[in-house]
């Protein structure tokens, strides 16, 4: 009985001990309470996605079918179940947000730590002339509208330029009324679309969507009917856009698609009578999340049979985290461009370095731009040069990026005075006229937006691929007096765009050659770039046949030691000759080994010299609250 006794209390003691030292229970209770964070849930489809959630006790927010997920608020516990089941992936939401200004010391956007749904905190000065919309006044005036237009003297943004005689029209950023006026805005005339305008090609019948931050809509900018929809998808809404608190979405869509008119019944955008939707994830400090942009994403592509959409500007990004393949919103971009949808992303504001090539514009598929700044001489082509801030390529995965580079530098467009932006910078603002003077690779892209319409007026039957072959055909590259290119294709891709010989081009099969778009988002190929870099850091296009395959293409602007001629114009050459043609545009298939299909190795095995933090979502407590910048400010240039 003794021994019984002691042996009964023994275990009792050990049970003790043991559950002292074992604390999983209560781990895992711990782990069930802990508070929430938003996550991306993929699966085989959104069935799956959503029986997967439900699964572990969660509820689905939004389905994101163009991405075959949903998100969900999610415990560390839950997390852990959901990364045990076969098939299920999952994305810790990424918070984006617009930091920095034009004039400094201005604090930025504040997103929440808490939780991955970012803080809403709109500026108090955004009233109601911003927030309202007034999309129902429609001006029945048939002559022109006329913008008056006062000189912008300021040291950050547009300085007064003057000495204009009555021969020459204005200058962009520095507008004057008087009968002489023609252009109130430099860059129609800039790339050509101007000429395309007065032969009656406007960018009619064709709808662009613009996925940024609202629409404030200025009855100037004749609008109207224009506007076929809109959606606020900003924290899981489902409503209409009912403004532009911060400004940057109506900046955008008045370059591309404004219907304004000066003296001379020249419009002051690309596609004046382009259709538009616009769809809002973003908030009134320019602050979103990934789950917003990509539900964004999934109502267009379900949306563009009913309005007619064949073009998207994406004027926003973050620093990649992972592969193009996987990440959640570059696999909703893909997805657009597959159904048919010419997409436009802005390459980024991280220039001149190497490898700043932005998400989602590191997608190989769509239309990179990068920014060109007339250097307030829009009258003198040689003057002409690449933005400082314009991100260049190549991206993680070796492909050249960007496409082409557009005017992005003192862009003038619509803007409330009452905006997030107009507050922050008033010296960018011409309050009676509700302008605002703006640069980035935002307007860059805006203005490819706005050139694909008219391409699209001109010829309907245009598929995404050949739009963006054109667009590279036609580009006019930057070439130093000995006729060598001033930059390479990793800065200035095929060059500046063309609008006039874009809608004449007749190009085809010269853009995305190798790639295979439905397998890539199946998921039984994916696809690196002709790109590669020397041991020195120098980067350089690869000869990706015969023999010599790996090795440095020849030809001129395919290699690039990250010079940057600063502040130094060149002419862009509509003859330039591609002594390579457009090899540099097109991708091989990226075996799972990490060496090439035909048996290459990158020369430090896809290890570049800039490191990146894949985003694999492996590491547990993965949060999504550190904001990464979409739109990042900039001095105009």
């Amino acid at each position: 009985m003794r021994s019984s006794a002691a042996s009964m209390l023994i275990a009792l003691f050990s049970m003790a001990a043991l559950s002292a030292a074992a604390p999983g229970p209560v781990r895992a209770a711990a782990a069930e309470t802990a508070a929430p964070a938003l996550w991306i849930v993929q699966a085989q489809s959104v069935s799956d996605a959503r029986r997967s959630v439900a699964g572990v006790g969660a509820k689905v927010e939004q389905e994101l079918d163009i991405i075959q997920g949903v998100s969900a608020y999610l415990n560390p516990w839950q997390i852990e179940r959901l990364r045990a089941r076969a098939g299920v992936r999952l994305f810790a939401d990424r918070a984006v947000a617009t930091r920095g200004s034009l004039l400094g010391g201005v604090p930025a956007p504040v997103v929440s730590t808490t939780t991955s749904t970012t803080t809403s905190a709109v500026s108090s000065v955004n009233n109601a002339v911003a927030s309202s919309p007034v999309g129902a006044v429609v001006t029945s005036v048939a002559a022109p509208v006329v913008a008056t237009v006062t000189p912008v003297v300021s040291p950050v943004t547009a300085p007064l330029v003057a000495g204009l005689s009555s021969a020459t029209g204005t200058k962009d950023g520095s507008g004057v009324l008087g009968l002489t006026l023609t252009y109130q805005t430099a860059y129609p005339i800039l790339v050509g679309a101007d000429t395309l305008q007065k032969a009656g090609i406007t960018g009619r019948g064709v709808t662009i969507a613009v996925l940024d931050t609202g629409l404030w809509q200025d009855v100037l900018q004749n609008y109207g009917a224009r506007v076929l929809a809109t959606r606020d998808v900003t924290n899981g809404g489902t409503g209409g856009v009912t403004g532009d608190p911060y400004g940057h979405g109506t900046h955008i869509a008045s370059i591309a698609a404004g219907g304004a008119q000066n003296l001379g019944a020249g419009y002051l955008s690309i596609a004046p009578q382009a259709n538009l939707v616009i769809v809002r994830a973003f908030n009134g400090t320019g602050a979103g999340r990934y789950v917003d942009v990509i539900a964004g994403l999934n109502w267009i592509v379900a949306n563009r049979s009913k309005y007619n959409i064949r073009v998207l500007n994406l004027s926003f990004g973050a620093p990649p985290q992972s592969y193009y393949w996987n990440d959640p919103l570059a696999r909703a971009v893909m997805a657009a461009w597959r159904a048919g949808i010419v997409v436009v992303t802005a390459a980024g504001n991280e220039g001149p370095g190497a490898m700043s090539i932005d998400v989602p514009g590191n997608v190989p598929y769509v239309i990179t731009v990068g920014a060109l700044t007339d250097n307030y001489t829009p009258y003198d082509a040689s003057s002409y040069r690449l933005a400082s801030f314009s991100s260049t390529g190549p991206t993680y995965e070796g492909f050249v990026k960007p496409e082409m580079v557009a005017p992005g530098g003192h862009m003038v467009a619509s803007m409330s005075g009452s905006s997030y932006l107009a507050n922050i910078d008033p010296n960018s603002m011409l309050p009676a006229e509700q302008l605002f003077t703006m640069s980035g690779t935002s307007q860059a892209a805006a203005v490819t937006s706005g050139v694909v319409a008219l391409m699209l007026q001109s010829d309907p039957t245009l598929t995404p691929d050949n739009v963006k072959c054109r667009l590279l055909a036609s580009a006019r590259p930057a070439v130093t007096a000995s006729r060598t290119l001033a930059y390479s294709v990793f800065q200035q891709g095929a060059g500046f765009i063309n609008a006039v010989a874009a809608v004449n081009s007749s190009a085809t099969g010269c853009a995305n050659v190798g790639l295979n778009i439905s397998a890539d988002l199946a998921g039984s190929e994916h696809f690196g770039g002709p790109a590669n870099e020397d041991a020195h850091g120098n980067y350089y296009v690869m000869n990706m046949s015969g023999s010599r395959w790996g090795a440095p293409q020849s030809g001129d602007g395919l290699s690039w030691s990250q010079g940057f001629p600063w502040n130094q114009g060149f002419n862009w050459n509509e003859g330039y000759a591609w002594s390579s043609g457009y090899t540099w545009s097109k991708g091989y298939t990226w075996s799972t080994g990490y060496t090439w299909s035909k048996g290459y190795t990158w020369s430090k095995g896809y290890t570049w010299s800039t490191s990146v933090p894949w985003w694999t979502s492996s590491k547990p407590g993965t949060t999504a609250t550190s904001p990464s910048s979409i739109v990042d400010w900039v001095p105009n240039q």
